[in-house]
């Protein structure tokens, strides 16, 4: 089974060496087959000068650019989707705040259990933040809560990007409405409405090294609560027209 990695990257070409040889690193040791794909976002930077240097040394790398005017981090992860080649894909971010020992873990998981989609949890037992911004942190409890109990499930994660899906399970969420950060809602969202199982796997999350995150969070309210209630609506509401097809 082939991991496909999409990193959206807008003005990383800091972080891209560290993060890229680590996972490739990682993969390569555990022997999965895989591919990284970088979705350069109409960087402003050297990241595609960098990128042509990190593909001599990492040859399971490549990149796509996704060209203006339709930028931004969910717009990235979208070009992502509709361009990558495995049998299963997990989001990751360009800073090396997420490990790939968890991905490991999330891959063998799936490939184990035969599961179509594997999302993680910074904060059930096992799990852990560092160098979180309190703030940031507040706010996301907050959110994860609302989600939690408005749509009567346990999982309290929805918001971060890291899971693994299967490319099936990623082409029975489509299309996509989200051109944000709150694509990272709408995924794992419409996966647990329409059907698709799932396990939960503790995972870890640390602050960026380099640069700053292009998360505006009074900007994100409104379009989370607009894939919420999108999500509500289709599971109260579609009779079913959207949920996955049991064998």
């Amino acid at each position: 089974m082939k991991l496909s990695i999409v990193i959206p990257a807008y003005n990383e070409s800091l972080s891209l060496p560290e993060t890229l040889n680590t996972f490739y690193n990682a993969l390569s040791t555990a022997q999965v087959p895989h591919e990284i794909l970088v979705v350069n976002d109409n960087s402003k930077d050297n990241s595609i000068e960098v990128l042509e240097t990190l593909m001599q040394s990492i040859p399971t790398l490549r990149y796509v650019t996704n060209p203006p005017p339709r930028n931004g981090f969910g717009y990235a992860v979208r070009k992502g989707l509709e361009n990558f080649h495995g049998d299963c894909v997990a989001v990751v971010m360009a800073d090396l705040s997420d490990s790939p020992e968890d991905l490991l873990r999330f891959y063998f998981k799936m490939k184990e259990d035969g599961l179509d989609c594997v999302f993680g949890s910074r904060f059930i037992k096992g799990g852990k933040v560092s160098d979180y911004p309190k703030t940031k942190l507040m706010i996301n409890r907050l959110a994860n809560s609302i989600v939690r109990l408005t749509f009567g499930f346990r999982y309290n994660d929805c918001t971060n990007a890291f899971k693994l899906y299967r490319k099936e399970t990623i082409e029975g969420l489509k299309p996509f409405l989200s051109p944000h950060f709150n694509l990272t809602l709408e995924l794992p969202l419409k996966a647990i409405v329409r059907g698709y199982s799932y396990a939960v796997l503790p995972n870890s999350w640390t602050n960026r090294k380099h640069g700053k995150s292009n998360l505006r969070i009074r900007e994100m309210g409104s379009r989370y609560f607009f894939v919420m209630l999108y999500c509500l609506i289709e599971k109260f509401f579609s009779q079913g027209d959207f949920r996955k097809k049991w064998d």
